[in-house]
């Protein structure tokens, strides 16, 4: 279910910072970077698992997140669909929408239970612009804070309020740090798992003083010599690239989650900000935007069978696009 937010909980939620001049202080700090509808998710017979530590930061969205045990990793399952509203505040936008996300069974996230920190760490400034580097605990994937070309995300306005979009299969992700779950979980509930295996705190510690001085990768060991990263207001807002062992592939952490688009990407479109994201019924979602004064629709729904997708502009003419899963 998705449930809207009032105005105060719009400035709680979002992840970096809702006005032009939080934007203008982000962009001023952050270090350039010169390179570059809800589905039934099947849940495996064995336990579910305790993750990270004594913490289990998956208990926490048990309908829609499960979680088990291997001897190694964590195997987690989910439709990647959060239970925040989603898409309004997105002025950069490449016509994609919210769907449901096979990331279960064979498709599953593959996190390790124990990471080990690596000899050669991987920035993000420089490589992983491909898939996902971290997974929230409400079970969406989390991509590096630069998007493929090299840019940040969040300041060019391709993110939404709780620092999200969608990607070319209609896939939604979080590009920077979803802070609304430390409110949901507290100081000593990681809002993330970095698929090293490395937990992700919000904006304090776990025990809930100040964060202290942060690596490169927006990390640090603790007390117990224990490493973990840490959200930040600026760049990089999540971690920062890879502190622990992985293995990538094609630009990517290897392995994750794969997803086959049902229509064809869409391309950007200019001028455009979305206005409205709403569940109008079982599997039926809608969402408005608006190109200068003018307010345009798209009505989409779910089925056994496919999806349909109603687009209806400002002379109230429609169009329909339907594809089969």
């Amino acid at each position: 279910m998705l449930y809207l937010l009032g105005s105060g909980a719009l400035a709680a939620a979002l992840s970096p910072g809702l006005t032009a001049d939080a934007a203008s202080k982000s962009k001023a700090k952050r270090t350039s970077a010169k390179t570059k509808p809800t589905t039934k998710v099947t849940v495996p017979t064995t336990a579910v698992i305790g993750s990270v530590g004594a913490i289990d930061p998956w208990s926490i969205f048990p309908k829609t997140v499960h979680a088990i045990r291997s001897a190694t990793e964590l195997i987690v399952e989910s439709n990647g669909m959060p239970e925040h509203q989603m898409m309004v505040g997105i002025t950069s936008w490449q016509q994609q929408v919210p769907l449901p996300q096979p990331y279960a069974g064979t498709n599953a996230w593959h996190i390790p239970l124990k990471g080990a920190l690596a000899d050669t760490p991987i920035s993000a400034k420089t490589a992983l612009f491909r898939g996902a580097i971290a997974l929230a605990i409400n079970g969406v994937p989390i991509f590096n804070a630069l998007n493929n070309r090299g840019e940040d995300s969040f300041l060019i306005g391709e993110l939404d309020q709780w620092g999200g979009h969608c990607g070319r299969a209609d896939d939604y992700h979080y590009h920077a740090a979803p802070l609304h779950l430390g409110k949901i979980g507290g100081a000593a509930t990681p809002i993330a798992v970095a698929l090293d295996g490395f937990p992700i705190y919000g904006l304090t510690e776990p025990d809930g003083s100040p964060v202290r001085t942060l690596d490169q990768y927006n990390g640090h060991t603790d007390a117990a010599d224990t490493y973990h990263y840490h959200s930040t207001l600026t760049y990089p807002y999540i971690n920062g690239g890879m502190r622990g062992k992985i293995q990538v592939v094609g630009d990517q952490v290897d392995p994750q989650p794969a997803l086959k688009p049902i229509r064809p990407a869409g391309q950007p479109l200019r001028g455009a900000s979305i206005t409205s994201f709403a569940l109008t019924g079982t599997n039926t979602y809608r969402l408005e935007y608006a190109v200068s004064v003018a307010t345009y629709r798209i009505d989409y729904s779910l089925t056994s069978s496919g999806y349909t997708f109603t687009f209806t502009d400002p002379s109230g003419s429609v169009r329909t696009e339907s594809y089969a899963r």
